[in-house]
């Protein structure tokens, strides 16, 4: 396993970034729920091997953890893998935590029942190193093991951009329109809010990735759908009754091609040929 090569601009944004708070707070709290859906729906039972690449601070780590799965956790920011040890629940630890690059991993061919890449695809911003990653993936996966790999949408910037006005800042009106072009989201800003270097794909692009990386059955959900544009959002999902009403109607719409893209996460999903 090599040391990972990581943008300075990225170290520097998960150095101030709180990723547990983001995820218990706002739509955050969405993309946490419907994630911990989809990896219920597609991962086989415990104690099954779990590798999570890229897995920031142990959320869903230390989740599968508790519920019985051998989980191993990567990931190229030391200060995550000290939070996850950390936030590890008693009894449950994690079997492994360690600074790692999903391009290259320390684990056997054939040695996992299910990875998760729920964090490199979109931090890295060159084809090449995708398919990279995504092809360690496979090579570390069994036969009929499943792989379940995260995107941000090209029209993440432009929908919650105009959610929050943003496009009136001129600095930032000059990132949305790169990432609507190219898909290859810059912040020279300084500006936290505004993200850090990225790439967006298109839904079609995630599966294709995938096809190329060499997986099977490949498919592309959404992770919060249409769920998260309402702009009293909390109020709603505070409720229980609304927030089954919101999981619900994601979950009905998840494929539907024609909004895909609204999604601000896309998950994709392969299985490795058995």
């Amino acid at each position: 396993m090599s040391s990972p090569e990581i943008p300075d601009e990225i170290v520097a944004h998960y150095e101030q970034y709180d990723e547990h708070t983001r995820l218990r707070d706002g739509d955050g709290q969405l993309e946490n729920a419907r994630t911990r859906l989809l990896i219920d729906r597609y991962f086989p039972p415990p104690p099954a091997v779990v590798l999570d690449i890229g897995g920031g601070p142990g959320v869903y780590a230390n989740w599968l953890a508790a519920a019985g799965y051998t989980v191993h956790l990567r990931d190229p920011m030391p200060r995550h893998i000290d939070e996850a040890m950390a936030s590890a629940h008693p009894g449950s630890p994690l079997a492994s935590a360690t600074v790692g690059d999903a391009r290259d991993l320390d684990f056997d061919d054939a040695s996992a029942d299910a990875v998760l890449l729920l964090g490199p695809l979109y931090h890295l911003t060159g084809l090449d190193d995708r398919l990279r990653a995504l092809r360690e993936a496979r090579r570390v996966l069994r036969p009929g093991g499943v792989v379940l790999a995260a995107g941000v949408s090209r029209f993440a910037s432009a929908l919650d951009g105009l959610w929050r006005n943003l496009p009136a800042d001129p600095e930032f009106r000059t990132i949305l329109e790169r990432d609507l072009a190219e898909g290859q989201h810059r912040n020279p800003t300084g500006n936290l809010t505004y993200w850090t270097t990225a790439y967006f794909h298109r839904p079609d692009e995630l599966r294709d990735e995938l096809n190329d990386a060499g997986f099977e059955r490949s498919e592309v959900v959404a992770v919060e759908g249409i769920g998260w544009i309402m702009p009293d959002f909390e109020d709603r999902w505070a409720d229980p009754a609304n927030r089954r009403h919101i999981l619900d109607i994601v979950a009905l719409t998840e494929r539907e091609p024609s909004i895909l893209g609204v999604s601000q996460h896309l998950l994709g999903v392969g299985w490795s040929p058995a």
